[in-house]
C-alpha cells in the first residue's frame, strides 16, 4: 500500500512538471473537490438506497465509481498539500470530536444527531 505522504509527493511532482501549481490555490482546489464529489454523486443518481450496494458492485459501475473516488482523493490531497495540513491528523481529530458529539448510548442505530 502506498502512503498518503508518498501519494502527495507524487501529486506535487506531477503538477509541478506541468506548471499547474499556479492554478491550485485553496479556492480552486475546493471547487475541484466539490465538482469531483459531484461526479461521484452522479454515479448514484436515481439509484434507490436499497439498491446502491448492488449498483456499486456491477463491473462497469464499479470501475466508474472507483475512478471518481480517485479523483476526489486527488483533489483532497492537493488541497491538504497546498494548505500544509495533514489529512491523517485532521481525520484523527475529527474521529475524536465525533466520539464526543455522538455518544454510543445516544447514537447507536440512529441517523439523526443527538440533541445537545
Amino acid at each position: 500500500m502506498v502512503s498518503l505522504s508518498e501519494l502527495t509527493r507524487r501529486l506535487r511532482s506531477f503538477t509541478e512538471e506541468r506548471g499547474w501549481q499556479q492554478f491550485h490555490d485553496p479556492k480552486n482546489l475546493t471547487m475541484l473537490l466539490a465538482s469531483e464529489a459531484g461526479e461521484l454523486l452522479a454515479e448514484f443518481r436515481w439509484v434507490q438506497s436499497t439498491e446502491s450496494d448492488e449498483h456499486a458492485t456491477k463491473v462497469g459501475n464499479r470501475q466508474r465509481i472507483e475512478r471518481e473516488i480517485g479523483d476526489v482523493g486527488i483533489a483532497l490531497l492537493l488541497l491538504c498539500s497546498r494548505m500544509d495540513v495533514s489529512l491523517e491528523d485532521l481525520i484523527d481529530k475529527k474521529i475524536a470530536e465525533n466520539a464526543i458529539n455522538y455518544p454510543i448510548d445516544e447514537s447507536k442505530g440512529r441517523a439523526d444527531r443527538p440533541v445537545a
